[in-house]
């Protein structure tokens, strides 16, 4: 399958399609010919979105919590009413906190291993048939995080190693199947939302990429068929170091957090209504 565009008829789910990585994709997905089905939790930032498309392209707006089975469950019903089929499924939704482990209460935890893993699993499973009788693709959206674990993501890298593992799992699982999977490793995205985490990404090198340029590696490693994308350049390296010699990490991060005080580079929380001041711990959705 070509690289530049996808055979006509075909049609993309994206979670998390308001924003970011997600809204990246979908415009993405447009340019190379897709039909959409735009997912999110709020309507007004799926509108936007749409408003970016391709003139033309075929798009049905669908808010939803992907973490709630009885959204879940609407999803499938709607695409299979509205669309008629299904061929990527491309799980993006997601949440990052960053903060100390002993900052981070069950709601926090219970979030991100919802929204990042389980809706992934979840809606994998409700939306095999259809993928199946297309003989479709699950696209997961990880993190260079799920293959190199750092500090004060603890809970994030979690999450991703097992969407990692998920995917590794579930290619081979569904392969008699005609599904296939790919799982996207990305470095950070570039975007308003994560602009409060600059200083600690500079502490640690970890360096961020225009939402478009992530889109167009994912839709290319995509529509080819390849099981992984990850980005070019020096984190190749990095995963390999990591997998191989996981000490040599150790000692790099060590080196890094030496830098600078690290609470002094945490943001304030945003206030909760209700809930009492905790430590200090920042929520980024990037739904």
């Amino acid at each position: 399958m070509p690289h530049d565009s996808a055979p006509g008829g075909m049609t993309a789910l994206i979670t998390g399609a308001g924003s970011g990585i997600g809204q990246a994709l979908a415009v993405e997905a447009s340019r190379r010919g897709l039909g959409l089905v735009l997912v999110g939790r709020r309507r007004p930032l799926l509108d936007a979105t749409k408003a970016l498309l391709r003139p033309g392209t075929r798009c049905l707006v669908l808010p939803a919590d992907v973490t709630l089975s009885q959204d879940r469950e609407a999803l499938v019903n709607a695409v299979r009413d509205h669309a008629g089929g299904l061929d990527f499924l491309v799980n993006n939704a997601g949440l990052v906190w960053a903060g100390a482990l002993s900052a981070m209460d069950d709601h926090t935890l219970t979030a991100l291993v919802s929204t990042n893993l389980m809706a992934p699993l979840a809606l994998t499973r409700d939306f095999l048939p259809l993928l199946s009788a297309a003989a479709g693709r699950v696209v997961n959206i990880g993190s260079l995080l799920g293959d190199i674990p750092y500090p004060l993501f603890a809970g994030y890298c979690a999450s991703k190693y097992g969407l990692r593992g998920l995917s590794d799992a579930l290619r081979r699982e569904l392969r008699c199947q005609g599904v296939g999977v790919t799982y996207a490793a990305p470095r950070g995205a570039r975007t308003p939302a994560t602009e409060v985490l600059e200083p600690l990404l500079a502490l640690l090198d970890m360096p961020t990429d225009p939402p478009a340029a992530i889109a167009k590696r994912i839709w290319a490693a995509a529509l080819a068929g390849a099981d992984t994308a990850y980005p070019a350049g020096p984190e190749r390296l990095f995963v390999l170091l990591q997998r191989l010699f996981p000490r040599l990490v150790d000692a790099a991060v060590r080196r890094q957090l030496r830098r600078g005080p690290l609470d002094a580079l945490m943001p304030p929380p945003a206030p909760q209504p209700g809930r009492r001041a905790g430590p200090r711990v920042d929520c980024l959705p990037l739904v």
